[in-house]
């Protein structure tokens, strides 16, 4: 079984490609940087859950809906 970092990262690209947005581009509708943003998605970030929440609100789901995914 992967980690959950990499489960989670996996299902922020998934997410972020459905809406047809590029890594920066959606860093910026988070607040967060696009190299953070990028490092989440390759599951190397233990990331916060205050920033788990802007990427949810990024991606205009619940965390429950982001954690589907997971």
């Amino acid at each position: 079984m992967e980690e959950v970092q990499i489960r989670l990262g996996k299902a922020l690209r998934e997410r972020r490609h459905k809406l047809g947005v590029s890594q920066e581009a959606f860093a910026d509708l988070c607040g967060l940087d696009r190299t953070y943003v990028g490092g989440i998605e390759r599951g190397e970030r233990n990331v916060a859950l205050v920033n788990i929440e802007k990427l949810a609100k990024g991606l205009k789901i619940s965390l429950s809906e982001l954690f589907r995914g997971v």
